[in-house]
């Protein structure tokens, strides 16, 4: 059966006992990353092993939320029904101020002004009762 544009709802990420630290955070506003207890390397979340010295003594620290557009991506196509809206919308990767790259979306800020090196902050946006999601913003 296949969902109409106006019913379809967008996937919401499932935590697992790996992810729930981030998906924990998230919810109360806090971007976590990972951090290697051997090293000092931060990592981004789902790690099993630092990528540095390979020690897979990893704690979950708090980020600062910071961080830089390093590459970003604008979508045409409709992949799932539930994002048909908000064609065009834009793909990021997101350098964080600790290192860690991760991939969200730009947020609050029009596709035709975004800018790789732009300054971003995290905000979070809320999927269901359990579930948020980082996104980030123009700094500013």
């Amino acid at each position: 059966m296949t969902q109409s544009v106006d019913t379809a709802q967008k996937p919401v990420p499932e935590p697992d006992e790996a992810s729930q630290p981030f998906f924990d955070g998230a919810l109360q506003g806090t971007l976590m990353i990972q951090r290697c207890d051997n090293c000092g390397a931060f990592l981004a979340p789902g790690g099993h092993a630092c990528t540095e010295c390979l020690s897979e003594a990893l704690s979950w620290v708090a980020a600062s939320g910071r961080g830089t557009l390093h590459t970003f991506g604008i979508m045409h196509q409709r992949y799932h029904p539930a994002f048909a809206g908000e064609i065009p919308y834009n793909i990021a990767v997101v350098e964080l101020a600790e290192g860690p790259r991760l991939n969200s979306n730009i947020v609050e800020c029009r596709n035709e002004d975004l800018r790789v090196g732009m300054p971003l902050t995290v905000v979070f946006e809320r999927m269901s009762a359990d579930v948020a999601i980082p996104k980030f913003r123009p700094a500013g």
